[in-house]
C-alpha cells in the first residue's frame, strides 16, 4: 500500500490560492504525511476542450483517482460572487462514482479561500465549498479559535477556513496571520487523518 498522503485541491487564477495551498501542505508535511498538490482545468463555454492535458506549469490535474485514496482533503478556490469558482464546482459534480460507493466517508476535510475584498464573501465561498464534502460524508476540519492568528488577524482568516484577502490588483502577498492559519488547517488534516488512520487499526 502506498504511503498515506492529503489531497490539496485548488483552483488558482492569479496564484493567490495555488500559495495558499503551498503553506497547506507545508503543515501537512510538517504532520509527516505527504501533501498531494493537484489542481483542476479552467473551463470555458467551447463544447470541445482545448487546453493541453498536462498544465505548462504548477500542479498537475486531479483524478478522481487522487481523491478516492487520499486520506483527507484540502479544497481551495478563488471567490466568484460569494461562492466557489466553476472549474472547481465542475469537477466536484463529476464525483457522483465516488459518492455511490462512499469512498470519500469519514475522511477529514477543510476548505479555503482568496478574495480580492475584504468582505468579498469569504465565508460564504467556503460554506459552499463544504456542502459537496458533507453530502460525499467528510469529517469538516475548521480552524478553532485556538489558533491566535484567528482573533489577531488583520486580513483573512476564518472559522470555517484560512482566507486570504488579495486586494483589488489581486497582488496583496499572504501576511505572516493568513500564512500561520494555512499551516494550521494542514497540520490539524494531517493529525485528524493519522488519528482516524490509527483509530480504525487499533
Amino acid at each position: 500500500m502506498s504511503a498515506a498522503y492529503i489531497l490539496v485541491l485548488y483552483y488558482s487564477r492569479h496564484g493567490a490560492t495555488a500559495e495558499m495551498a503551498r503553506h497547506i501542505a507545508r503543515g501537512i508535511e510538517q504532520a509527516g504525511l505527504e501533501a498531494r498538490l493537484r489542481t483542476v482545468p479552467a473551463i470555458s463555454a467551447e463544447c470541445e476542450a482545448v487546453a493541453p492535458a498536462i498544465p505548462e506549469e504548477g500542479a498537475t490535474y486531479a483524478s478522481l483517482d487522487d481523491l478516492k485514496r487520499c486520506a483527507g482533503l484540502a479544497l481551495g478556490s478563488p471567490t466568484r460572487f460569494g461562492n466557489m469558482a466553476a472549474p472547481l464546482k465542475y469537477f466536484l459534480d463529476g464525483t457522483s462514482s465516488l459518492w455511490l460507493t462512499g469512498e470519500l466517508v469519514g475522511k477529514p476535510a477543510g476548505v479555503f479561500t482568496s478574495t480580492a475584498s475584504l468582505h468579498g464573501g469569504q465565508e460564504t465561498t467556503l460554506l459552499s465549498m463544504l456542502l459537496p464534502l458533507l453530502h460525499h460524508g467528510m469529517l469538516v476540519t475548521g480552524l478553532p479559535y485556538s489558533e491566535s492568528a484567528l482573533l489577531e488577524t488583520q486580513g483573512g482568516g476564518t472559522p470555517y477556513g484560512p482566507s486570504h484577502h488579495a486586494g483589488a490588483d489581486g497582488k496583496r502577498a499572504l501576511d505572516a496571520h493568513e500564512i500561520a492559519l494555512c499551516r494550521a488547517l494542514g497540520l490539524r488534516l494531517a493529525r485528524t487523518a493519522q488519528r482516524l488512520e490509527s483509530g480504525h487499526h487499533g
